[in-house]
């Protein structure tokens, strides 16, 4: 179990799995469930403060079901009984967070355990979440940000918008499927770049592109949340191409498009092919980005 000192969250909280519990449930927009979770057990439901701060959540058999929750090991790590089997689970940021409350955004789409459950959401049923970790770290220095997500990372990107345009000139660039897939930031003095039409496992993505156009200086932070690819694509150009140094940027993979099809395709490399990626990451010493290089460069071998 993590000490105080390791903890972002009071002192006195306990961490564990949540049982977050349906209140509300509304379409914001075209491809969006809004759900609004509260109940007993997210009285003392912490926050990092961090607008992309991500939760694991626990999702029941059925919609009608009690989820089975795991009880944690440490604030990143849980376990089940044994004998119990593991429910399903996904990662989804917190769109807003209140005292008791928080809200996540689902992204409506065919397949998904997580939007599959949001669709039949109403209030009562009930999900788990263990406590949150947030990845934005734009360094005080930078006056300038450029926030850059397809429809996975759009909940996140606004709720970055929304916690820190008063305090840094900030640009959206967000790609989504149509018009009707917009949605903005709650916050005045924000600049839009609509990329529309492309992306989200609909047609090729611009937002690399779109990217290069805007040719960020190391004035500016990017934050890239979107699909694996993309993001291993957006990584390459700010760091190899644009030189950025490494603070100035935070790419994260959101989702992976034909998922089914990445997975069969590293389970076929097999045991060594994971070892390996193991070994890369757990190396101590190493330069962080580095890491990513050569990880990246391997799965780019292979066909990943």
């Amino acid at each position: 179990m993590a000490t105080p000192a390791e903890s972002p969250f009071p002192a006195d909280y306990v961490p564990r799995i949540h049982r977050a519990e349906v209140l509300t449930v509304q379409r914001p927009n075209h491809g969006i469930i809004r759900i609004r979770f509260g109940g007993d057990d997210l009285r003392d439901y912490p926050t990092t403060g961090i607008g992309d701060e991500y939760v694991r959540m626990f999702f029941p058999d059925e919609p009608d079901q009690e989820v089975r929750l795991p009880r944690i090991t440490s604030l990143r790590g849980w376990e089940y009984p044994e004998g119990v089997e593991a429910s399903e689970m996904r990662v989804y940021t917190i769109r807003a967070h209140r005292p008791g409350e928080v809200v996540v955004d689902f992204v409506v789409h065919d397949g998904g355990i997580a939007a599959a459950w949001a669709e039949q959401a109403c209030p009562g049923r009930a999900v788990g979440i263990n406590p949150p970790c947030g990845l934005y770290d734009r360094p005080a220095h930078l006056r300038r940000q450029v926030l850059v997500a397809d429809e996975p990372g759009l909940p996140a990107a606004l709720r970055i918008a929304e916690a820190t345009a008063a305090d840094v000139a900030t640009v959206l660039v967000l790609e989504v499927r149509s018009p009707a897939h917009r949605l903005t930031a709650e916050v005045e003095g924000v600049e839009y770049v609509w990329l529309e039409g492309s992306g989200n496992g609909h047609a090729d993505s611009r937002l690399v592109a779109e990217l290069e156009r805007l040719a960020p200086g190391d004035d500016t932070y990017v934050w890239v949340a979107t699909e694996g690819r993309v993001n291993r694509a957006a990584r390459r150009h700010l760091r190899h191409e644009r030189r950025l140094p490494a603070e100035n940027y935070k790419c994260v993979a959101y989702w992976q498009e034909r998922a089914e099809a990445w997975r069969a395709r590293y389970d076929e490399l097999g045991a060594e092919f994971a070892a390996r990626v193991r070994e890369i990451r757990s190396a101590d010493g190493r330069d962080p980005e580095e890491i990513d290089d050569e990880v990246e460069k391997l799965y780019e071998n292979v066909g990943l």
